[in-house]
């Protein structure tokens, strides 16, 4: 046998592979995650500051708060009936929680804008420069939805709730119940009210398009009610009016991915136009 059939019958072997024993490349390879684990822990206590700098206002007008978050129900409540506190520290630590509520709200800008600058190093260049009407946007929609639950839910769940109480059934809540349930219904709001925003940015990223939104908008009215549901009282009025402020929003959200992807593809063809301008010219 010639060397040359033996050079094309026989393979060089395959070297094998060698051990990587670890070493600091390693340790530099996971900084970025650490890295990432550093942000998020120095937007976690800016946002924190910035809820303590709030509390210290809004402890002051703390009675006012409670005034305030305890109207819709002592307008539903029967003649006579007044809230009570069942334990020594109950109506100080409401004070602080209804205080701590109030600041949350007042600074959900600032924890907007931290959240913001926690997923912007994920971003393009142009999505980065939408801080400013993201940080608005969400905190007007997470305050619309909490204002939308005090004016528009809060009666209609007091007056059914009181309607139980008889001549033998008289209502006592507590001061503690009543601020669970309030603080509650009104997170719940003001969350759900950010959907619109929440949809868009996963239109940008492309997790969701508005192809298959219309698609599944069935099952997305279906879960609304089921929501409803489950953040209201066992009654038909109140479920209505959570579940359909839900609809309008997947709605206007279905629009709003529409003329992001318009933006996307006008982009995308401007980029493939200057792209073909440049080989042209070369």
């Amino acid at each position: 046998m010639s060397d040359q059939e033996k050079t094309q019958g026989t393979a060089p072997p395959e070297p094998e592979e060698e051990r990587h024993e670890p070493s600091e490349d390693d340790d530099e390879s996971r900084m970025p995650f650490l890295g990432h684990l550093e942000e998020l822990r120095s937007c976690l206590v800016r946002s924190a500051i910035a809820v303590g700098v709030c509390f210290l206002g809004t402890y002051i007008f703390k009675e006012e708060l409670y005034q305030g978050l305890a109207r819709p129900l002592k307008a539903a409540m029967p003649a006579g009936a007044k809230l009570i506190y069942t334990a020594p520290a109950e109506a100080f630590f409401t004070y602080l929680k209804i205080a701590l509520l109030a600041a949350i709200v007042v600074a959900c800008p600032v924890i907007f804008h931290q959240f913001w600058r926690f997923i912007a190093p994920g971003l393009y260049d142009h999505e980065r420069k939408a801080v400013w009407p993201f940080v608005l946007v969400s905190s007007v929609l997470f305050i619309v939805g909490a204002v939308f639950c005090y004016t528009m839910v809060f009666p209609y769940a007091f007056q059914f709730f009181m309607s139980f109480a008889t001549d033998d059934i008289v209502p006592m809540l507590s001061l503690k119940s009543y601020l669970s349930f309030s603080a509650t219904l009104l997170f719940a709001f003001g969350v759900i009210f950010e959907m619109p925003l929440v949809l868009v940015f996963l239109g940008r990223i492309g997790v969701v398009s508005a192809k298959g939104l219309k698609k599944n908008r069935k099952y997305a009215v279906l879960i609304m009610f089921v929501v409803g549901a489950m953040f209201t009282p066992p009654d038909v009025v109140t479920q209505i009016m959570m579940a359909v402020p839900l609809i309008i929003l997947y709605e206007i959200s279905i629009w709003m991915v529409v003329a992001t992807e318009k933006k996307k593809a006008e982009r995308r063809a401007a980029e493939e136009e200057e792209f073909t301008d440049s080989d042209s010219k070369e």
